[in-house]
């Protein structure tokens, strides 16, 4: 294929009026199709609803150690929903406190806390004249809109293909004690699907931060969400990487069944210190007696052991993989070798990153949406709404069939050649 930027003006032109034609024959066909979030399907819900089997009016409704779980009580969780989720994050059960529903709400309430009471012991955030946090872009939307939503100033770091530049993060933590935390996904990145290689877990591990009081915000939210069976990302693991380094309490982890069984009522955890969980078990005290036992039971009936839930996420990656392969096979197809985009083939994760050219994304996702296409809002990926670039666009694939998913991919594929094409003309 000819790449776009070796075309001349007359060609330019030519192919302009070839796409507008194929664009109004997709507008005329009244699609509404939705692309804008990361959810599971309808089919891969479908899974998980056995759970609903688990329990009836006369199931045995205590946990192993006698635990009535219908009842007040265990505030870090259920032991066997605690080891659950351990081995799903790959640490110690002793270092977890099991929650509700929401990973979200965890971390938002991670970072309300040491807004309002400080970190084990430091001058509470909002007491401080400035301050801010470190966002390796492209990322999570709702990462930053945690922190905007309580005023913390946020400072992009680029990715790269071992996860963010850490150069950057080292020079910038170590120099600056109003820098409080970074986020993190350091497995499938939303929405790159990059893994951090093992040297960027222990330079993470290895910080030298002026803060005392700053934290690594680690989201493993794909941390058993692989594409394939035979080729997996593998990471290390981050709190075991800490204490070896020194620094046992620099990190929070995170995780959530939420694209595991239900995305409404799945079951939430942290991984931390013990110093740091005993900090955050006092707020605990004050806000909850305990979350949801049953939910955490029937987790881990339903599953059984780890072995189980790595099984069913088997099942996930049978229903996705055909989408994603879907999407890139369709991106290479069209747009290979035309100078007009680029992507990553993800192992995992729920997303697969298109990187326009430069001053772009906006308009190609204007386009789609004209044409009967929703997806995320293009600038989503970045602090504030604001890509600098105007080029990273995420695409979610898990949620429409994969006959919508190969029409969506048709209108998007054309949406960017045709906006690709007028930006060339408008520098001519």
């Amino acid at each position: 294929m000819k790449a776009y930027s070796e075309m001349g003006k007359d060609e330019l032109l030519a192919l302009k009026t070839d796409l507008e034609k194929a664009y109004d024959e997709f507008k005329a066909q009244g699609l509404k199709l939705d692309m804008s979030r990361g959810k599971p399907s309808s089919e891969q819900m479908d899974l998980a609803m056995g759970m609903m089997d688990v329990f009836h009016s006369s199931a045995d409704l205590t946990s192993a150690n006698g635990t009535d779980c219908r009842n007040y009580g265990s505030l870090e969780g259920l032991q066997e929903a605690k080891e659950l989720l351990a081995d799903m994050m790959e640490c110690r059960a002793d270092d977890v406190i099991v929650y509700g529903n929401s990973s979200l709400n965890v971390m938002y309430d991670t970072v309300a806390r040491s807004m309002t009471h400080g970190v084990m012991g430091s001058t509470p955030w909002c007491k401080l004249d400035k301050v801010k946090f470190l966002c390796p872009v492209p990322g999570y939307d709702r990462h930053f809109a945690i922190t905007e939503f309580f005023g913390i100033e946020m400072i992009n770091v680029p990715m790269t293909p071992e996860g963010p530049d850490m150069d950057i993060v080292e020079k910038l933590v170590s120099e600056d004690d109003s820098i409080k935390g970074i986020w993190c996904v350091p497995k499938y990145s939303n929405p790159q699907g990059i893994s951090y290689s093992d040297e960027t877990v222990r330079r993470f591990a290895r910080l030298k931060p002026a803060a005392k009081d700053f934290r690594l915000f680690w989201d493993n939210a794909y941390c058993i969400h692989h594409l394939y069976e035979e080729d997996q990302d593998n990471i290390l693991e981050i709190l075991e990487e800490c204490e070896k380094a020194g620094n046992p309490n620099l990190a929070y982890k995170f995780v959530s069944t939420s694209k595991v069984t239900f995305p409404g009522s799945g079951v939430a955890a942290l991984a931390a210190s013990r110093e740091n969980l005993e900090f955050i078990k006092k707020q605990m005290t004050i806000q909850t007696i305990g979350h949801d036992k049953l939910n955490q039971l029937r987790h881990v009936r339903f599953f059984k052991d780890i072995c189980g839930m790595r099984a069913h996420m088997m099942k996930h990656a049978a229903i996705l993989r055909p989408k994603f392969e879907l999407v890139v096979d369709m991106l290479e197809k069209e747009l290979g070798g035309l100078g007009i985009g680029e992507w990553i083939r993800p192992k995992g994760g729920y997303f697969v990153s298109f990187d326009s050219m430069e001053g772009c994304a906006k308009a190609i996702v204007a386009k789609a949406k004209e044409g009967g296409v929703v997806m995320t809002g293009a600038g989503a990926t970045f602090p504030y709404g604001k890509d600098p670039k105007d080029s990273n666009i995420r695409i979610a694939p898990s949620y429409p069939t994969l006959e919508e998913l190969e029409k969506a991919m048709e209108l998007f594929v054309l949406c960017v050649k045709l906006v690709s094409v007028d930006k060339l003309l408008e520098n001519m």
